[in-house]
């Protein structure tokens, strides 16, 4: 029988460590940006908003065709009183009888050109093409973002995937220590205070570890949901992932920034919307010129029969009262341009200054990284050191676990230090435009 529940437990052992397994999912930087890319909420609104500006620009060049209406009426009259007055009756002396008028039937067919209307048309299809080329601008500048948050928190899930391997095997260290020093205590070789010295640190590391696993498990939901996966899933990254990264072209200065950057460039295209905009608010001081034809048939029964009445001719409209209030529009329209050059000189100031701390920030990454390379061994051969000197009865066990906490430190830094070099690098990409040069967007 305690055969048997041992087998029952091998095999739901078995089946939850498949099941643990199957929820594991490994994710290279590359396609987690690019499953960003095609399920994130923000970027599909950005497209869907490129896409509404294409449509507006096509309406607006539909105004460059003919207006083209038809309409056709079927009227029945109801008895009318009518007079019908000529000369013969009035020499005669005599009134003829008036005819009966039951119903009507008219049928139209009106065209209409636009030939002139103060440039209005030409400058408002020139706005609607910048206004649709600055949206495909921000739709670009939000897959630079998304890009940059996927790479913020893949980072980040990766730090903290490390600090917890690290940790698991530092606490089985720890683990293995207290044993050992339970065991001397019990023979009276260490006092009782070095085992309990050994067992809070195994305290401290178990607290450390638990946090770690916390800050894990809330990454990992934040990436998952961000790329619309299950937020179950374990995403499991490895090293290689981020080591692969080439870091070619670190700009010295920020005119790639100035050149490449697409929220930038979408300001510059509302900017010439906007001065077009004048010119579309300038227009109303102008009159409108058309082209006008027409086909009319009509029969009034028992009065009149028209029938192929065909007529063409031009158009002329003038809106005087728009000589003394157009000018209100004009006013507004070159306020709303000085606002968009405004904004575009405030984004270019504050561009130059996430470039110079993205520069910066990287430097001081990479100074990092070397720096806790070469703590790591210093580390490694101070644990080494103190722990022949503690077996051989020349230091004591606050020392040794002293080097231990600090070999553990160095570690941990020399990973977390690795990954934020790849980190600033990317954010120097994002801030300068280039990050999305980075993957293939051809791959969307």
């Amino acid at each position: 029988m305690k055969a048997n529940h041992l087998l029952l437990f091998g095999f739901l052992f078995l089946g939850i460590s498949t099941a643990e397994a199957q929820e594991k999912k490994s994710l290279t930087l590359d396609e987690a940006i690019h499953l960003a890319w095609e399920k994130s909420n923000e970027v599909n609104l950005a497209n869907a908003k490129v896409t509404t500006k294409k449509y507006e620009l096509q309406s607006v060049k539909n105004n460059r065709y003919p207006d083209l209406k038809a309409s056709a009426q079927y009227q029945r009259l109801t008895k009318a009183s009518i007079d019908l007055k000529n000369n013969s009756s009035d020499e005669s002396g005599s009134d003829n009888k008036a005819p009966n008028v039951d119903q009507l039937v008219l049928g139209q067919i009106n065209a209409t050109l636009p030939i002139f209307s103060g440039f209005k048309l030409q400058n408002s299809i020139k706005v609607s093409d910048n206004l649709y080329k600055a949206e495909a601008a921000n739709a670009m500048q939000t897959k630079e973002e998304t890009a940059m948050e996927v790479i913020n928190y893949y980072v980040a899930l990766y730090k903290a995937q490390k600090t917890v391997e690290l940790l698991n095997e530092n606490y089985k260290s720890a683990e293995q220590r207290v044993k050992d020093f339970t065991e001397l205590e019990k023979n009276e070789i260490v006092p009782k205070n070095d085992l309990l010295k050994t067992q809070l640190q195994l305290s401290k590391v178990q607290l450390s570890l638990d946090q770690a696993k916390s800050d894990l498990n809330v990454t990992n939901y934040k990436l998952a949901s961000l790329l619309k996966l299950n937020p179950e899933i374990e995403i499991d990254i490895q090293e290689s992932d981020l080591a692969a990264f080439e870091r070619n072209n670190i700009p010295t200065d920020e005119n790639p920034a100035l050149e490449n950057r697409k929220d930038l460039e979408a300001l510059r295209f509302q900017e010439k919307a906007s001065l077009e905009n004048i010119k579309v608010a300038r227009s109303g001081y102008y009159p409108s010129l058309s082209l006008i034809a027409g086909y009319t048939t009509l029969d009034l029964k028992n009065v009149v029969t028209v029938q192929n009445a065909m007529n063409f001719g031009i158009g002329l409209s003038y809106n005087i009262s728009d000589i003394f209030k157009n000018g209100t529009e004009v006013k507004v329209a070159k306020s709303k341009a000085a606002e968009v050059q405004n904004s575009e000189m405030m984004l270019t100031d504050y561009i130059k200054i996430q470039v110079q701390q993205a520069l910066e920030d990287y430097d001081l990454a990479v100074k990092q990284n070397a720096v806790y390379s070469e703590a790591v061994e210093q580390a490694t051969e101070n644990y080494r050191i103190l722990k022949d000197k503690y077996d051989n009865g020349l230091s004591d066990t606050n020392d040794l676990l002293e080097a231990d906490v600090e070999q553990l430190s160095a570690t941990i830094n020399k990973a977390v230090a690795k990954a934020n070099v790849i980190q600033k690098y990317y954010s120097v990409l994002a801030v300068t435009g280039q990050l999305t040069q980075t993957f293939n967007l051809s791959k969307i």
